[in-house]
């Protein structure tokens, strides 16, 4: 029988699709006795190994001793720091990322890792692309289901078998009644307008009358059944070697290293967050106005200020000449009072994300950038200006950071299926957008998303922090390693805002 370090070795490898033979296994054993490592560490120093073990290039299913060896010598190299670093650089670790040009990672059954996609993206999409989408969701739950304790066979004789859970496809209900069984499948309606589960292999009608009550958080249309959220650090460290945002991937440890120095160096760094920046309301100008008051009286200057729209109180889409000349000549307005401010200026890089009301040529997720008809006296004035799309996103050195413009919480009240009794709102954000993986977890009838750039709105691995900037009300949480905080309408009196900072990684309001 193998003792206890042994089962703790498999149990880590395993987490990655690895097995050990006997000669990876002993090596592993004289690492942990060669550093003296105690009982209670053992299972996070062979998750270091195995981390690094996973992202190799060559690295095969079954363990080999040769990569190992070169994987614990590449880990003693960095535990011996050469000279003196350099003080970090933040522009040069700030990225913005818009969501038509994050590259695409679709999930392949095959080889049962991520592919990148090699066929060029378009707007109209395809009916195939329609269905990959759906499917692609389904699979990266699903996967993550899989690797949790509850779901994952030893590979060990044990009792733990006898507690395991297992899921069932729909087709294997067939000529079955009265049994019971675990599915995980997409909420839908069929033709006859009645619920059922859907799987890739067909679909199940549901009877909600005989359900005692529903699961934790909200259930919508669109919406998948049974899915646990997988945390950031777990999900990157197996998938860390894959730059799904097209900026270049980091390690973990160097996601550690970085947060360490981020706390040193820069923890008086700060963004901005603001959303419903109404230029046509009166007093926004004069909000604005007291908040870069206030930035440069106490020296207190963002490295980032985010506005989301709307950035109009009413929609214009089919409104006359005059109702568009006004909404750019609140761009040139809003572009006059930034100049005003020399030092944030210079210093501060501005993002603006249109909102549901906002010009932007499409009212599909993900959305592009405000029309540049709109925004030309914005660039000449500020040299960091930004326009990106909604959704998009902030990476700064290992933080990804998503944000999200959209009323999604009363588009998804709206069609919900069912819900847990006295569940709170900060419950129905963590379990609907977090667990579900992606930030519309609705029908394209209900949400119309452009099927090619769905990858865009995925939430896989978890970012860092997720701005959901909703009419909703103001709130913030962390769950399983993710910040979400809405920072709540600029406009009116309040002029409330929310500040992150990413070396706490957490938000204030500001």
């Amino acid at each position: 029988m193998a003792d206890g370090r042994q089962l703790t070795i498999i149990k880590v490898f395993r987490k990655y699709s690895h097995s050990l033979g006997p000669d990876a296994l002993q090596f592993l054993e004289e690492i942990l006795e060669k550093h003296d490592i105690a009982d209670n560490d053992v299972e996070f120093s062979i998750e270091t190994i195995a981390r690094e073990y996973n992202k190799q290039d060559d690295a095969a299913m079954k363990v080999s001793l040769d990569i190992l060896r070169r994987v614990y010598d590449a880990l003693q190299d960095q535990g011996n720091p050469g000279e003196a670093e350099e003080l970090l650089d933040p522009d040069s670790h700030l990225y913005f990322v818009d969501a038509f040009e994050m590259p695409s990672w679709h999930w392949s059954q095959e080889r049962g890792t991520f592919e990148k996609s090699s066929s060029p993206l378009t707007v109209a999409g395809s009916a195939d692309s329609r269905i990959a989408a759906v499917r692609n969701r389904l699979h990266l739950i699903k996967q993550s289901i899989l690797r949790n304790e509850h779901f994952s066979p030893s590979t060990l004789p044990s009792r733990d078998r006898e507690h395991l859970v297992t899921l069932k496809s729909t087709k294997q209900l067939l000529g079955r009644a009265g049994e019971r069984f675990l599915l995980l499948g997409m909420l839908a309606h069929n033709k006859e307008g009645k619920l059922c589960v859907e799987d890739s292999d067909g679909t199940v009608e549901l009877d909600l009358s005989k359900m005692d009550e529903p699961g934790e958080g909200l259930y919508t249309e669109g919406c998948f059944a049974l899915p646990p959220c997988e945390d950031r650090e777990t999900a990157r460290s197996i998938y860390g070697h894959i730059d799904f945002l097209g900026q270049g991937s980091t390690s973990l440890l160097e996601d550690s290293q970085f947060a360490c120095r981020i706390r040193e160096e820069l923890a008086d760094l700060y963004f901005f967050f603001l959303s419903d920046v109404w230029l046509d309301h009166p007093q926004t100008l004069i909000g604005l106005q007291k908040m870069f008051d206030n930035c440069i009286e106490n020296s207190f200057i963002p490295k980032v200020i985010v506005m989301c729209g709307n950035f109009t109180s009413k929609s214009i889409m089919q409104g006359g000449g005059r109702d568009i000349q006004r909404y750019q000549e609140n761009f040139d307005s809003l572009a006059d009072l930034i100049a005003s401010y020399p030092q944030i200026t210079r210093e501060t890089h501005f993002v603006f994300v249109p909102g549901p009301l906002d010009i932007t040529g499409s009212s599909a997720l993900p959305r592009r950038p405000i029309l540049s008809t709109f925004t030309s006296h914005l660039r000449s004035k500020i040299p960091k200006v930004h326009f990106a799309s909604n959704p998009c996103r902030l990476k700064f050195f290992g933080q990804e950071v998503v944000i999200f413009r959209e009323d999604t919480m009363a588009r998804m009240l709206r069609n919900t299926i069912g819900i847990k009794p006295n569940v709170t709102g900060e419950d129905l954000r963590r379990y609907s957008i977090l667990d579900q993986s992606h930030l519309t977890p609705l029908t394209t009838h209900i949400q119309p998303v452009l099927p090619d750039f769905d990858h865009a709105l995925r939430l896989y691995p978890l970012p860092t922090a997720v701005i959901l900037a909703d009419k909703y009300e103001k709130y913030k949480l962390t769950y399983s390693g993710c910040h979400v905080f809405n920072p709540g309408g600029f406009v009116g009196n309040s002029f409330s805002f929310s500040t992150y900072c990413p070396a706490e990684r957490s938000s204030e309001e500001g």
